[in-house]
């Protein structure tokens, strides 16, 4: 059994309002993306995919392959214009041997082997997993003029994270099916969120979910980082 893992690293990071793409950006004395990819190298993981955002390629390979010796990382790729487009990419780099592959988003430093395990047990059963979590609140579904229009059972609602683990010749259909009908789907107003919702839709299969952590955040605003700086000194005073 071979695994791989396609980790995104080519977001603007508009919302952090920093001078670099967060992932570039200092944490706790390490690139926010470093702390991705190391989970992966320390893994199980047999071969990692970094997406990166176009003209990009040659820095990653310098700053972050080859200054922190990840050994793992066997192709470096850019990116698309949309999320999708960009794993897309990342799919297609991975090699024809895989069996199952990862796809991480890299602004998300806190995955850990215990998460990885499980999301591993459960896609070679299942064929197709996302991680995720429980949510802690009450969540409204609103109308289209601003009032409460459901309630659905906190129990059944989950908020998704990554990484999101397929069968790879699972995957490989749907986003080949998702290269010959974007423009049909965009047409009819489907916003493309993930790539479970790529499985769901265009190859009818059901997606399991595998149990996360809540620290799995994802990086998005300076609050966000803030609080990743807190978590890894925390950690740092533990060891």
């Amino acid at each position: 059994m071979k695994t791989a893992a396609v980790i995104l690293s080519g977001g603007s990071g508009k919302r952090m309002g920093a001078g670099c793409p967060k992932q570039y950006m200092d944490l706790c004395g390490y690139p926010l993306i470093y702390y991705s990819i190391k989970a992966f190298q320390d893994s199980f993981i047999d071969e990692i995919v970094l997406v990166c955002a176009a003209g990009d390629e040659e820095m990653c390979r310098s700053n972050i392959v080859q200054r922190y010796g990840f050994k793992k990382i066997k192709s470096i790729v850019c990116g698309g214009a949309q999320r999708y487009h960009s794993v897309m990419c990342g799919v297609k780099a991975v090699s024809a041997s895989a069996d199952y592959i990862f796809i991480h988003d890299g602004a998300r430093p806190f995955i850990d082997a215990a998460v990885l395990k499980r999301a591993l047990n459960d896609v070679c059963e299942k064929k197709a997993c996302v991680v995720g979590m429980p949510v802690k609140d009450t969540i409204k579904i609103a109308s289209a003029d601003g009032y409460v229009d459901q309630t659905p059972a906190r129990t059944l609602v989950w908020q998704v994270q990554t990484p999101q683990v397929f069968a790879a010749d699972l995957i490989r259909a749907a986003y080949a099916q998702l290269e010959e009908r974007e423009a049909e789907l965009l047409a009819k107003g489907i916003e493309i969120t993930d790539d479970a919702m790529i499985v769901e839709l265009l190859m009818n299969r059901k997606v399991y979910l595998t149990a996360g952590s809540y620290e799995n955040i994802k990086i998005t605003t300076p609050e966000d980082m803030e609080y990743a700086r807190w978590m890894i000194e925390e950690r740092r005073k533990k060891c």
